[in-house]
């Protein structure tokens, strides 16, 4: 088994060449471009994608490798997953050559070997440079071609950081140098879940609203602070994604998410200081003045700024790096069950809209829309513990006054007002009326 630890960028068409040249500047082992030919297997009942799996056979001049990748952690753009890789004199699968530990039960399901078959293909380029940077060495992976499943296929061009030894954090350094050049964009869709999409007939992919953060039970305060930061990020990635591709509604999304990070680091600041996100809210600032600007799509999302933004933030996730700003009361907070937490926060966040909004406010509604939205925020980050249904209810009176504010609807604001006050709490300790 290795730990595969990547990140993944996606270049701008016009600046594939200017890239390269970056590229061959550095002090690097260059290997010229090769072809690569990947075939891709599934369950028709999509077995293995159920259970974050990928399977794969690559060939690459006559030599074939089939590779299984299981489940691990995504952040922004950096994947990191344990993966096994054999040699295979043949493109044909050999799945009883793969280790017992790799499967759920420890053994291979019955039948699987024959359930599976190629579902999409990845065909491109792979042109190779090999640095050596801080502790590390990286290779740096230039990919051109196609993904293609089916009458579908997309484009690939795309740059990959590779870990070959050493630490993350020197990917991630290296990453914000080249992101300098404002010809990338960090990449959350790898080129599997791409092909599994393509697979699916290319559907529209469709934009997601914030939703209720979910928990494993008995999360802790750090557990979910995190969890939190890596839905933002999540949710500003995949829409940022539709808004490049013509979706302009996917646009309030991506501010959305960015409101986010800053309502979390609101909510969880009596914990962790403001010192330890000082640099991630500067770079949020810029960001927050590209978004208000008349730039393109294009223009905003390739703009350095908003790579290093997004860069430092996958970087301050990766690393914790909010850890060494922490003293012992701080830690303690953390590992603190979050339920308890929760509760305190709930209710403080519902005396607020109620306070708010207890008597009409005349013209004066918009002037609340800001902390409407971070009290909304707010409280779905907070009750994943509690009955979902119950939660989205509360809610819902709350969001229908938000959009009626929005829409100007000055009968429906006064609806949802008077109806949002009148539901009673769904958590506990609530401090009922």
């Amino acid at each position: 088994m290795a730990q595969e630890i990547e990140l993944k960028f996606i270049i701008d068409d016009a600046g594939v060449e200017a890239l390269r040249e970056n590229l061959q500047s550095l002090n690097a082992e260059h290997t010229a471009p090769t072809t690569l030919l990947n075939i891709y297997y599934e369950t028709a009942d999509n077995w293995l994608r159920r259970h974050d799996m990928g399977l794969r056979i690559r060939g690459d001049n006559g030599r074939y490798e089939m590779t299984l990748k299981i489940a691990g952690r995504t952040v922004g753009g950096l994947h990191q997953r344990p993966e096994y890789n054999i040699d295979i004199s043949t493109p044909e699968l050999a799945l009883d050559k793969l280790p017992l530990e790799v499967w759920p039960n420890g053994e291979m399901p019955e039948g699987l070997a024959e359930q599976v078959q190629p579902l999409f293909s990845t065909d491109f380029n792979r042109e190779k440079w090999v640095v050596n940077h801080g502790k590390s060495r990286i290779e740096i992976a230039l990919d051109r071609g196609e993904v293609k499943a089916g009458e579908h296929q997309e484009a690939i061009c795309e740059l990959e950081l590779e870990l070959l030894s050493g630490e993350t954090a020197d990917v991630l350094a290296l990453a914000q140098e080249l992101a300098k050049t404002g010809l990338l964009r960090q990449g959350s869709l790898s080129k599997a879940a791409r092909g599994y999409h393509l697979a699916q007939g290319n559907l529209e992919r469709e934009i997601k609203p914030l939703t209720i953060l979910t928990l494993p039970p008995k999360a802790t305060v750090g557990q979910a602070f995190e969890a939190a930061l890596e839905s933002a990020l999540s949710h500003w990635q995949y829409h940022e994604e539709l808004w490049l591709r013509g979706k302009k509604k996917a646009k309030t999304e991506v501010v959305n998410a960015l409101g986010l990070v800053r309502h979390v680091l609101t909510l969880f600041g009596g914990i962790v200081p403001r010192k330890a996100s000082a640099q991630l809210r500067e770079g949020l600032t810029q960001v927050d003045a590209l978004m208000l600007s008349e730039k393109s799509a294009h223009d905003i999302v390739f703009c350095p700024e908003m790579a290093l933004t997004k860069l430092a933030f996958t970087k301050w996730l990766v690393t914790r790096g909010w850890q060494p700003f922490l003293d012992a009361k701080a830690e303690a907070k953390m590992a603190d069950s979050f339920k308890r937490f929760a509760d305190t926060h709930l209710s403080r966040q519902a005396a607020e809209l109620r306070t708010t909004f207890a008597y009409p406010l005349g013209d004066s509604y918009a002037d609340q829309l800001p902390r409407l939205t971070r009290d909304i925020n707010t409280v779905q980050i907070l009750s994943g513990y509690y009955d979902a249904g119950k939660a989205e209810r509360w809610l819902a009176n709350w969001q229908g006054l938000r959009h009626a504010i929005e829409t100007r609807q000055h009968i429906e604001i006064e609806h949802y007002r008077n109806e949002a006050l009148a539901v009673e709490p769904f958590w506990l300790h609530s401090g009922k009326r």
